[in-house]
């Protein structure tokens, strides 16, 4: 079997998955609205670090940190369309502000610093099982020691395979997608049984339980789509 590169996941989509977001039909609204109830819980505010794997175009996740900015903001993606608007989303942060073309398990694992927060969302379910124990491998050697890795991504049930998980989210897709044109449906549906390898809640605290991320807490699910908090220690109830 040939699994896909991930450097080629998205490079010439970005309009298509910007349409998406824009109908809310993967529930950033909500999701967002959440990680910024969860970062106002920090106590360093204006003095964390931050790295965003596969950023985008940062539109959802600027407005909160505008609100709640930390002292550097990097962001990494593999769209040149996608960092050219997220540089005029993020015009506002009060932040030092790193825009980089990349692949980001490439930088997670290559990073010489210290981050307070590593945040990625809807990318790492391109990543096959390796790559994902790469990446959680990566990410426990650079957090700080009271660092959060938020990831937000869709998951697969326990116990359920890859087919049944991609044939329940096509029919999501096609049933409540209904304002995307027909072609760019279908386009985005093929990128999603193409690309897609979701893994198991059970899974992702699996990896990283042996990277020292020992805490696991789910902030949001909308369907197939989570928000999971990953740290060394739990989060203290606010």
């Amino acid at each position: 079997m040939t699994f896909p590169d991930p450097t080629t996941i998205f490079t010439r989509s970005w309009s298509l998955y910007d349409l998406l977001t824009e109908y809310n039909y993967m529930y950033h609204r909500e999701i967002y609205a959440g990680i910024e109830d969860l970062l106002r819980l920090r106590d360093d505010q204006g003095q964390y670090h931050l790295l965003d794997l596969g950023c985008g175009n940062a539109r959802y996740l600027a407005p909160c940190l505008r609100r709640l900015p930390p002292a550097t903001y990097e962001g990494v993606d593999l769209s040149e369309a996608a960092l050219a608007e997220a540089r005029e989303y993020l015009a506002e942060l009060p932040s030092q502000v790193t825009l980089t073309l990349g692949d980001l398990l490439k930088a997670v694992e290559s990073t010489g610093k210290t981050w307070d927060v590593l945040f990625t969302g809807f990318a790492i379910h391109h990543l096959m099982p390796d790559d994902k124990k790469r990446f959680f491998r990566a990410a426990g050697r650079c957090l700080s020691d009271k660092g959060w890795l938020i990831l937000v991504d869709v998951l697969r049930e326990e116990n359920q395979d890859r087919e049944n998980y991609l044939d329940g989210y096509l029919k999501f897709m096609r049933e409540t997608w209904t304002k995307v044109p027909q072609d760019q449906l279908e386009e985005a549906c093929a990128h999603v049984r193409d690309h897609d390898y979701p893994e198991s809640l059970s899974t992702l605290r699996e990896m990283a339980s042996e990277t020292g991320l020992n805490s696991i807490r789910l902030i949001s699910r909308f369907a197939q789509h989570h928000t999971l908090l990953f740290s060394r220690s739990a989060l203290a109830k606010g």
